[in-house]
């Protein structure tokens, strides 16, 4: 019989705190990783190839709700520090609890294979080919681009913000950017600084919050109680401070959201407003045709771009999940508690959740319980128990956020965090 042999696959940030939780519970696992270093989406010109951080890219939570729980970041880190302190922060949490040894770099995972009993040969481009009982599947899904798709052809140039990386090519250019999501606002702002002229093309519009509200970071006013009160009740709350604070954002010159606030995922900008306010970024409406340099809107205006840049998310992909044993359809994840896998038993997500808030002290709490299923300190539900919850999870998502592929992978931060600490009590 096969001991308990656990594969990891990548070393981001869920990937660290995997490998961390595994080695202080003294489970034998190997990790993987396809780039030379740590870091994962925080590693700015990754040599893995897939990180999508960009030269100026800064953290939308506060430090304070991003570090991990027994390893705060430095007082003398801002709010919201920037990708270079995230990567250092990284880099002395391993170094601290000391397992950068247990981390195989440069090391692909080609392609995972189901064995009889509920084991996994796991292959890999460097290694022959090993059997695991469990595989924590950490590598993230910031990285199979989404592009759109309009009637006729642009012929200027066209990329996904996953590719942007710095303000230089983009000097005196015209530029649309597709989408108003987070990516979207920060390279909006930082283009205005440089292009001749920046105009951002929304479907539905989103609502724009500040990174402060009351002087503070604006995810510390959801703490609880708060964060455990009815939606109706924090709807109110974040209504009545955005009015306070900024008032109604279509007096900036952006349309109303067609959905509610909290109905959809945030956008979180300082500093968007005021410069749509300044006529330095256009809004207009989703995109009805293209044609050359001209780009046409739903609105009947038109105007001519240089450059489309199209910041319009990601696809949740496994390449090395065949499809038979994992099939994502519409970025649909059939997975107990966004982690497991019921259908494969030993199959785990650890990070594959976008919170209202940061995924990096839920990703510890997803590997923590699970490390103790494994070494048998605590036990998981029954699969019908598991699989009636996935199906009222989804009902429960599509009634808030629709059919949106966006949000299916939404959690609340502190009542998902409640959670994940009642699940990996010990039995």
């Amino acid at each position: 019989m096969l001991e308990k042999k656990v594969c990891i696959i990548g070393a981001g940030s869920s990937g660290i705190t995997a490998t961390k939780a595994l080695h202080e519970a003294n489970i034998d696992f190997d990790c993987f990783e396809k780039g030379s270093n740590i870091g994962g989406n925080w590693l700015y010109n990754n040599d893995n190839g897939v990180s999508s951080a960009y030269h100026s890219l800064h953290i939308n939570t506060s430090k304070q709700l991003m570090a991990f729980s027994d390893f705060p970041m430095p007082d003398d880190y801002p709010d919201y520090p920037g990708h270079q302190l995230i990567y250092t922060y990284f880099e002395n949490y391993i170094n601290h609890f000391g397992f950068r040894d247990k981390i195989t770099f440069n090391t692909s995972v080609d392609k995972i294979e189901k064995l009889a009993a509920n084991h996994y040969l796991v292959y890999t481009d460097k290694f022959p080919p090993k059997e695991y009982s469990d595989v924590f599947i950490a590598n993230g899904h910031h990285w199979s681009i989404k592009m759109p798709e309009f009637p006729g052809n642009f012929s200027g140039e066209i990329l996904h913000s996953h590719h942007y990386k710095t303000y230089h090519h983009f000097q005196d250019k015209k530029v649309l950017i597709v989408g108003i999501g987070n990516s979207a606002v920060d390279i909006a702002g930082e283009l205005t600084t440089v292009s001749r002229s920046v105009t951002v093309s929304t479907r539905s519009g989103a609502h724009i919050l500040p990174k402060y509200l009351f002087g503070v970071p604006t995810d510390h006013l959801s703490k609880p109680p708060l964060a455990f009160a009815p939606l109706s009740i924090q709807r109110l709350a974040l209504k009545l401070s955005l009015f306070l604070n900024v008032g109604n954002q279509t007096n900036y010159g952006l349309p109303k959201p067609k959905r509610k606030l909290l109905g959809e995922h945030p956008t979180i900008s300082q500093e968007f407003l005021n410069k749509v306010g300044h006529g330095k970024i256009s809004i207009k409406p989703n995109i009805a045709k293209l044609d050359g340099n001209m780009v046409y809107f739903e609105d009947g205006t038109s105007s001519y771009f240089d450059v489309i840049i199209y910041c319009t998310g990601y696809k949740i992909e496994f390449p090395f999940l065949p499809k038979e044993l994992f099939n994502v359809e519409n970025n649909e994840m059939p997975l107990y508690e966004y982690t497991v896998d019921t259908q494969n038993p030993g199959l785990y997500h650890i990070g594959l959740i976008q919170p209202l808030g940061a995924v990096m002290p839920l990703a510890e709490l997803q590997a923590v319980w699970i490390a103790n299923i494994i070494s048998g300190k605590t036990k998981l539900p029954t699969k019908e128990f598991m699989q009636k919850w996935i199906t009222n999870n989804r009902n429960a998502m599509r009634k808030r956020f629709g059919n949106s592929t966006r949000h299916t992978l939404e959690v609340e931060f502190f009542p998902f965090m409640k959670k994940l600490k009642q699940l990996a009590k010990k039995a």
